[in-house]
């Protein structure tokens, strides 16, 4: 004789193999950027207005090339440390073009979280970031992240 605990195993059972049948292609589940031919991820740690602006044109001139050749790319600007100014409202001396090439779908910007925390804290106020900015709890394990997900790693220097 069954028991309701065996039932109801059966029952979870099923329930989890339907949702494993009916999930997504693997194109859906993750963003357009992991389907794209060309992936690139760009590193800002320093404020220094030279460095964001070598990287925005990084940025441009990857985005250009491969939309010329009819390809596809995705391009990941990282910050963190102090490159974190690049995409803080009050302080990046780049947030008008940020504003401008984040019309392009293949570029995005990301802001390490512990950086921004670290900041807060040390000026006593929350850190505000540019609108385009999406927040990850790590800039270094999201750069880690992005290399294991096979994309190119560029980190501009002003030097």
């Amino acid at each position: 004789m069954r028991t309701y605990l065996g039932i109801f195993k059966q029952a979870a059972l099923g329930a989890l193999l339907l949702m494993t049948i009916s999930l997504p292609a693997p194109a859906q589940i993750f963003p357009p950027s992991r389907s794209a031919a060309h992936r690139v991820a760009i590193h800002v740690d320093d404020n220094d207005p030279k460095v964001m602006n070598l990287a925005l044109n990084n940025a441009k001139n990857v985005l250009e090339y491969y939309k010329a050749k009819g390809e596809t790319v995705a391009i990941e600007i990282v910050t963190y440390g102090p490159g974190l100014h690049m995409l803080r409202a009050d302080t990046s001396p780049v947030k008008q073009r940020i504003a401008e090439m984040s019309m392009a779908p293949e570029i995005s910007f990301t802001a390490c979280s512990n950086t921004r925390a670290n900041m807060a804290k040390q000026e006593g106020n929350d850190v505000s970031l540019v609108s385009e900015a999406r927040l990850v709890p790590s800039g270094v394990v999201r750069l880690i992240e992005l290399q294991k997900q096979g994309y190119a790693y560029i980190r501009p220097s002003g030097r």
